[in-house]
Order: structure tokens, then C-alpha cells, then sequence
């Protein structure tokens, strides 16, 4: 558990200002928007940045986007005010800045791109930052092994999205989410697309089996929970389904798939809530109970359920936002989070239980908090179901009833009874702190008592996901129906289980842990492995490593001769010369002198002299520059080679067992490959189109006739460049090397 670091002065300094300035624009910026998007318009922007791969930063903002970018900016905007004195007293408090405004254009990014290549993009920054804010306290073992965790998790998953982005790419013709027109359910690629992006969902909004990296996240400072892990980045694999659902959903691997993985996270992740001793925890398995409701109803993909999961997303927002952050205030003013300790604490911190109430009773569903309207919605959305009714419905009511309880152990057991002995005497937290979770348990009760309110975004967003117009009607309350029913025995079921929790949660602490554990032995066996294959390919010895190069080179070129089934003709001789011949006795007496000396000095001249053998080649077939290139090199090498070993110590004798009948083998097989492969290339027809290409540009495009030169310096320019860095960063090693070998020689 981070410590907190408060110090009031942060808000007037840069950092803190601008931590709090920048979403607090950006927020008023995108709110702008919303009379455009609420009538049904969307906004595009496009920048082309890679064009010739496709790859564009596009910006939709339509009514999801637009959702998200306000959650993000509003609650970033609030989560960074409270951190102005929650952390403001931290050493390293600039970095954490920087840290939390990265994630936040990050997630920007993500859910404003309408290219898929750029969202993917946004999607590792988040992941990135996500993993630097985790392991903020880096002195804590703790806090560097769960962000490690999470960072191997979900950039696992990032991985198989971006391959689900290349196959869509394929499918569509396109990488722009706006310009996938029709769904890909009839493409043979459709199954791959649909399991590699769910992949890429999965682990980022924790769902069962990948759902214990979130809890473990909980090693971060309180402000970094409040708004990755239950506002904002959790929820970016909510968003890529909700934004894929035109284009992937409506079938039944859609259906079945996140409705029976959303439900069983659900349900799970809400009874794991009640075993949790530290209210952190418990909030964070509440999390994924949401994450888990989402998901489920927009794999149901009706218009009911998706109207429903659009209210719910701001609902959850809303309300955990504030618990996250009601919970810090609570740890600053009482030195704990343990639930079983934390008593009567309203009378001390009446302003915190105030807020923690509220943000509660919407967690909780009851009226006329905004939660019970998302609840309200949740139930009529699985009661209309024909298929899946009784699995949606289930796991909705048991999720809720976990929830009603859960919502007891945070926000009523602490600030009640007697009070209770704690590390530090019960006081309340400053301004900056409290004004974050006041102002967000408000607004749910707002949106509650006047839902119109939250119209304008909740139908707009349902468009979205759904890719036809919706209708959508927030009320508190009409009638009396099922759904209503179903709210009362919820809270029926939910008291009880609040009034049972203690002998539940001993209960549930006996049952043993699977997955973290799980996690551990695979890392370490993964460690092992490693260490055991880097003893076996990385000898120390540099003769082994060339003998498995080449041998895996003469693999590669076997299999690709056996594949490519060329035709072979004997090469034809009669146009060499005397000189041709000449010159080739002289290259083959330069390789079997390099092969056969006991002279490492003699073996590197024998070796250049190959090399002047290859430049009289250039000179015979015309050319010379090239010629002179091969010259000056060779030249280079043999006189580097011989300052270096005059520099270098005296070298024993070479105690490599292995039969040099070997490395004949394979020098024979590279040699016999190589010359199979020349005789097939000169068997086949020469295509010009290149030749032709650099004739026709050089001089008009380039402004010059050796077409060489100008393939080097203009047309490969950078990669010329690259190699020319590449030489010079050698050249600087080689002569650090032979500079700290200055001394007489042993």
C-alpha cells in the first residue's frame, strides 16, 4: 500500500496546474461536441501518416467516442485535483504526472482513432503507461512484480489484436473502422478476426482467465486505480468490442462467447469481492463483476441490452470513480483499509461518508440513484431475451444481489457503529481530495432524480455500438413489472447476504487461490527455460556460433530449393577465358590458404585475397567503381586486422574437439547450395522492370546518370545512411576496444 505524500501547496505549482489544467480543457473542449452528436452527427477528422500502408490519424467522434473522451477528461480531471494533494508531497511526483497524462492521451487516442492501426497505437501507450503508473512506488517488490504482470497480460493480448487488425485489413480492404462496410460475419476470415480481437479485449478488460492481473494492479497509489482500473483503461476492451459490434457481431461465436465469459466474470469476480479484508480489493473485484455485465449484454447485442450496457458504462463510471477515491481518503485520515477494523467514522469524516453513501446506494442500485435506472435497464434488457434469457438474467440478478452487499461492506460498515481503533486518529481529508468523490456521487444522484440528463450521451453512444439510430428512454420509474420484482429481491438477497458476509468471507478464505499462484510457477518456469537454453546455444564460443549459422542458413536454402522445384541446365563454360580462369585459380588458392593455415595473420591476407580476386571480377565485367569500393575494402580489413592483433593478446591454442570434417561439410554444402541456386537464377528470364524504373527516373527524378550512385544516394538514401551509422558505430567500438588494450603484451 503506497503511503500518501500529501502536501497542499501542489495545486499552485506547474505540475500541479498543469496536471489539472489539461483535462479541464480538454473536458470543456469535447463537451462542445455534444449537441452535434446528441442530434446524430459524427465528426471526422482525418490525417494521412503512413499512406502508402493505409495507416491514417483519423478521428471519429461520434456518440461512443464521445462518451468515453468526456468519462476520460471529467474523471482524469477530478483524479488528478485529488492527486495534487494525495501525492503531492512525493519525491517523485512530476514523474507521476507525466505518467497519468500519457495514459490519458493514450486513451484518447484509443477510443477517438478511426484507424485501426493507429488505435492499436494508443492501444500500447496505455499499456505502456498503465505499467509505469502500476510500479510507480518501484521500491516495492510488490508494486514491480503486479505491474510487470499486467504489462505481460495485456500486451499478450495486444499482440493478438494487432493480428486481428492485419486479417481485417485483409477482409475489409481497409484499416479505417468507418470504412468497413458491411460485417464480416459471411468472410472465411471472420472466425480468426473475431478470436484474435477478442483476445486483444479479454485481457485488457481483465476477463475470466485473465482477470487476476487487476486486482494485483491495486499495488499503484490510489489515484491510479480510481482511474485506470475503473474508469478508463479496463474499459478499453469494453470499447473495441462495443466499437467492433457493427462489423463482428450478430452471430453466435459473438453471442455465445461474451455472454458466457461476461457472465461467469461477473458472478465470480462478485463473490471474490466478498473474501476481500481490504476495501481496495474488494472495489477491484467489483470491477470486474462490471467489466463482466458490459461485455455480456453487448455480446446479447439487442437494442435493449446495448441501451443498457451504454447507461450502465456511465453508471459504473460514475460511482466506482468515487469509491476509489472515497477509499483514499478513508486510508489518509485512518492509516487502513481493513475492513474488518474500519468503524463509526462518520462522525469524524461526515463529508467522506456522505459521498461514500451515495456512490454506494448507485453501486447498490437503490432509488433514485442513477445505478438503479442501469440496473433497472440491465433486467428489462434480459428479460426480453428469446435465447440465453434464464443465463443473462441469472447472472445479472446474482451479480446485483453480490453488489447490494458488497456496497454495505465499503460504504456502510466503516462509517457506523462504535468507532473502532485505528493506526491514526479518524480526521478528515483536505479540499482536493474530498471535491473528486463528492462531485461524482452528486452527479449519479442527479442523473438518477433526471435521467434526460444522461439521454444525450447514453443514445448516442447506443447508435454507435448497434450502427443504426436507436431510441432511448431513461426513466427512474413507471410501473410495476418483472424487472421491478426482480430490483426488490435483489435487495432482498443483497441485505441478506450483507447481514451473512463474515461467515461468508470465512468461508470463501479457505478456498485456495488458482490463478495468481498460477501465474508464479509459470513465470518461474519460464526463467528456467531460459536459463537452460541460453547454457545450451550461448557457449562463450564464437567457432559454434558461425557453425550453427551456416547451418541453419544451408537449412533455409534446402528447403527453399526442395519448395521452389527449380529446373536446372548445365552452365556453359565456352565463354570463359584465360583470364577468367586465371583469376578464379587465384580466389580458390586465397580460400583454401585462409582454410588450411595455422596463422590467424596468414588467414586474414589469404582472405583479402579473395577479396582482390572479386575486385578483378568488377573490372573485367565493367565495373571499375564498384571495383575500387571492393578494393579500398579489403585493403581496410587486412590493415585493421593486423593493428588489432598486434593489440590483442596472444591467443592459446584453439581447443575446439569437434572433427574439422564438419565444417568441410558444411563449407561444401553452403558452397554447392550457393552455386545451385546462381545457375537457377541464370536460368531464368531476367525481369527489367527495375532496370527500366531507375533508366527512365534517375536523371529527371534524381539528376543524375550514374544510375548506381543514384540508387545509393537518393533512392536508398536512408538506408545508406543507416548502414554508413551502422560502420561508424563499429568503427568507434573497434577502436575502444583496441584503445583500453594499450600495454605490452602478455
Amino acid at each position: 500500500m503506497a503511503a500518501t505524500q500529501t502536501d497542499s501547496r501542489a495545486l499552485t505549482r506547474p505540475a500541479g496546474l498543469i496536471s489539472v489544467a489539461v483535462p479541464l480543457a480538454l473536458f470543456g473542449w469535447f463537451l462542445q461536441f455534444l449537441p452535434e452528436v446528441a442530434a446524430g452527427g459524427t465528426v471526422v477528422y482525418r490525417i494521412d501518416w503512413v499512406p502508402s500502408l493505409g495507416v491514417g490519424l483519423g478521428v471519429l467522434l461520434d456518440g461512443l467516442s464521445l462518451t468515453f473522451a468526456l468519462l476520460i477528461t471529467g474523471i482524469g480531471a477530478l483524479v488528478t485535483l485529488y492527486s495534487t494533494s494525495y501525492l503531492g508531497g512525493h519525491r517523485d511526483y512530476g514523474r507521476f504526472v507525466c505518467y497519468i497524462l500519457a495514459f490519458m492521451g493514450g486513451m484518447l487516442g484509443l477510443v477517438l482513432s478511426d484507424n485501426l492501426l493507429s488505435l492499436f497505437v494508443f492501444w500500447e501507450v496505455t499499456t505502456i503507461s498503465s505499467y509505469l503508473l502500476i510500479g510507480f512506488d518501484a521500491d516495492r517488490g510488490a508494486a514491480r512484480r503486479n505491474a510487470l504482470q499486467a504489462l505481460l497480460v495485456t500486451a499478450t493480448g495486444g499482440l493478438a489484436f494487432l493480428a486481428g487488425i492485419i486479417l481485417i485489413g485483409m477482409a475489409a480492404g481497409t484499416f479505417d473502422i468507418s470504412g468497413i462496410g458491411e460485417p464480416l460475419a459471411s468472410h472465411p476470415l471472420y472466425l480468426p478476426i473475431f478470436l484474435l480481437v477478442v483476445a486483444g479485449a479479454f485481457t485488457k478488460s481483465a476477463q475470466v482467465p485473465f482477470h487476476f492481473w487487476l486486482p494485483n494492479a491495486m499495488a499503484a497509489p490510489t489515484p491510479v486505480s480510481a482511474y485506470l482500473h475503473s474508469a478508463t483503461m479496463v474499459k478499453g476492451g469494453v470499447y473495441l468490442l462495443a466499437r467492433m459490434n457493427p462489423s463482428l457481431g450478430g452471430t453466435d461465436p459473438w453471442f455465445w462467447t461474451l455472454v458466457l465469459f461476461g457472465g461467469v466474470t461477473a458472478v465470480f469476480a462478485s463473490v471474490m469481492a466478498l473474501r476481500q479484508t481490504d476495501i481496495k480489493q474488494v472495489l477491484a473485484y467489483t470491477t470486474l463483476m462490471a467489466l463482466g455485465t458490459l461485455i455480456m449484454f453487448i455480446g446479447v447485442g439487442t437494442e435493449y441490452a446495448v441501451q443498457a450496457a451504454m447507461a450502465f458504462l456511465v453508471v459504473h463510471s460514475l460511482y466506482k470513480a468515487a469509491l476509489f477515491l472515497m477509499i483514499g481518503v478513508v486510508d489518509h485520515g485512518t492509516g487502513t483499509r481493513d475492513a474488518r477494523v474500519l468503524r463509526g467514522l462518520g462522525r469524524a469524516m461526515p463529508v467522506t461518508m456522505v459521498a461514500a453513501m451515495l456512490a454506494a446506494l448507485s453501486m447498490a442500485g437503490v432509488p433514485p440513484l442513477f445505478g438503479f435506472v442501469g440496473k433497472e435497464f440491465l433486467y428489462k434488457a434480459a428479460l426480453d431475451l428469446d435465447v440465453g434469457r434464464l443465463w443473462v438474467t441469472g447472472c445479472a440478478f446474482a451479480a446485483s444481489a453480490l453488489m447490494f452487499a458488497t456496497a454495505g461492506i465499503v460504504a456502510w460498515r466503516p462509517f457506523v457503529g462504535k468507532p473502532a481503533d485505528t493506526p491514526t486518529a479518524p480526521h478528515e481529508g483536505p479540499w482536493p481530495m474530498l471535491a473528486g468523490p463528492l462531485v461524482l456521487a452528486l452527479l449519479g444522484l442527479a442523473l438518477g432524480i433526471m435521467p434526460d440528463l444522461a439521454e444525450p450521451l447514453v443514445r448516442p453512444a447506443t447508435a454507435a455500438v448497434l450502427g443504426v439510430a436507436a431510441k432511448v428512454d431513461l426513466y427512474l420509474f413507471r410501473t410495476v413489472n418483472a424487472a421491478f420484482v426482480l430490483s426488490l429481491l435483489t435487495f432482498a438477497g443483497g441485505f441478506a447476504l450483507y447481514l451473512s458476509h463474515a461467515r461468508l468471507r470465512a468461508g470463501l478464505s479457505r478456498t485456495p487461490k488458482l490463478f495468481d499462484p498460477g501465474w508464479d510457477r509459470l513465470m518461474d518456469l519460464v526463467a528456467a527455460g531460459s536459463t537452460a537454453l541460453t547454457g545450451a546455444i550461448q557457449t562463450g564460443r564464437l567457432r559454434r556460433y558461425i557453425f550453427v549459422t551456416f547451418a541453419t542458413l544451408a537449412a533455409v536454402l534446402s528447403v527453399a530449393l526442395w519448395r521452389a522445384e527449380v529446373t536446372l541446365a548445365a552452365p556453359d563454360f565456352d565463354d570463359l577465358r584465360a583470364k577468367h580462369w586465371s583469376v578464379l585459380i587465384f580466389i580458390m588458392a586465397g580460400a583454401l590458404l585462409t582454410a588450411f593455415t595455422r596463422s590467424r595473420m596468414t588467414a586474414v591476407a589469404a582472405l583479402g585475397v579473395v577479396g582482390i580476386g572479386v575486385a578483378l571480377i568488377f573490372i573485367m565485367f565493367g565495373a571499375p567503381d564498384v571495383a575500387i569500393t571492393q578494393l579500398l575494402i579489403e585493403v581496410l580489413q587486412v590493415v585493421l586486422f593486423a593493428v588489432a592483433m598486434l593489440k590483442l593478446p596472444h591467443l592459446g591454442r584453439d581447443m575446439n574437439t569437434r572433427p574439422r570434417a564438419w565444417d568441410a561439410v558444411l563449407a561444401l554444402a553452403i558452397g554447392g547450395l550457393t552455386a545451385t541456386i546462381l545457375i537457377a537464377v541464370m536460368a531464368t528470364p531476367l525481369d527489367l522492370r527495375l532496370t527500366a524504373f531507375f533508366e527512365a527516373a534517375s536523371v529527371p527524378l534524381a539528376h543524375g546518370r550514374n544510375i548506381v550512385n543514384v540508387i545509393l544516394v537518393d533512392f536508398r538514401a536512408l538506408d545508406t545512411f543507416g548502414e554508413i551509422a551502422v560502420v561508424a558505430v563499429a568503427a568507434l567500438g573497434a577502436w575502444a576496444v583496441l584503445r583500453g588494450t594499450r600495454g605490452a603484451r602478455p
